[in-house]
């Protein structure tokens, strides 16, 4: 039996950890390792400062003192007694649609996954949806990933609405915030701040994760980890060799001073 390691932000506890470590049982031997306590919107943080503590909860269960990205190198790197085949971060409760892929903690698990080679895939429910629902589209996709495997540097960002009428493949939406910052007062008269505040608008739908979620369908979204822009080295051509040739004179300057 291929052995895969589950995780998330939600704390090990959580109800959509269960639910997808109970869909994916019959995939292979699933494995738990997830934080402790809640870590959203954590990102992709990882805990060098101090050690690591992992408490064992069952055969295959582990609370770890850390972030989803520290849950998945310890499966990866040593401390399972083989390398997972799969990690699948999930099932998280609320969606990680467009430009929040870069706050989610579960999708930096996925992500923390991919960059070890491990094919990886975050798992997310819309508000008011059905766990069960959720976590039997992660073992369908898993299936499906376990067979075909994934292209290199990438990951699979999946969306499930409340009421799942079918699937698409969608690329990230994109949304702007307004209001921001909210300042309040405290009762001792002290200033305090609260961000992502206010209600987001989407740009364009067509084709996007959140488009799809509004029409009702699940979204997988390939998420590749090669953030280069790779037009902009064409467009941005003129302008590094003008700063390449304003650099050169201070560095000569600067070797024959010392």
């Amino acid at each position: 039996m291929p052995l895969l390691l589950l995780t998330n932000d939600d704390g090990v506890h959580a109800p959509g950890l269960t639910a997808l470590e109970q869909a994916l049982a019959e995939l292979g031997d699933a494995y738990v390792l997830a934080p402790e306590r809640e870590q959203s919107a954590c990102g992709h943080a990882l805990t060098l400062h101090r050690p690591l503590r992992v408490d064992r909860l069952g055969e295959r269960r582990f609370a770890v003192n850390g972030t989803p990205s520290d849950c998945v190198n310890l499966g990866v790197l040593g401390f399972l007694a083989e390398r997972p085949v799969l990690v699948v971060a999930g099932v998280n409760h609320g969606t990680n649609l467009g430009d929040d892929v870069t706050y989610s903690g579960t999708v930096s698990a996925a992500m923390e996954g991919t960059l070890l080679g491990v094919p990886s895939i975050a798992v997310s429910l819309a508000p008011n949806g059905d766990l069960a629902v959720a976590a039997e589209v992660a073992r369908l996709i898993a299936l499906r990933v376990l067979v075909a495997g994934l292209p290199k540097k990438t990951l699979l960002n999946v969306n499930v609405p409340a009421a799942p009428r079918g699937i698409r493949l969608t690329r990230l939406g994109h949304r702007v915030y307004s209001e921001k910052i909210v300042e309040q007062t405290d009762p001792r008269g002290r200033t305090h701040y609260w961000i992502g505040a206010g209600a987001p608008e989407w740009e364009e739908l067509q084709g996007t994760d959140m488009g799809a979620l509004h029409e009702g369908y699940v979204s997988i979204t390939p998420l590749h980890l090669d953030l280069t822009n790779h037009r902009a080295l064409d467009a941005l051509a003129d302008f590094g060799r003008s700063l390449d040739a304003q650099y050169r004179p201070t560095a000569r300057k600067r070797a024959r001073s010392e």
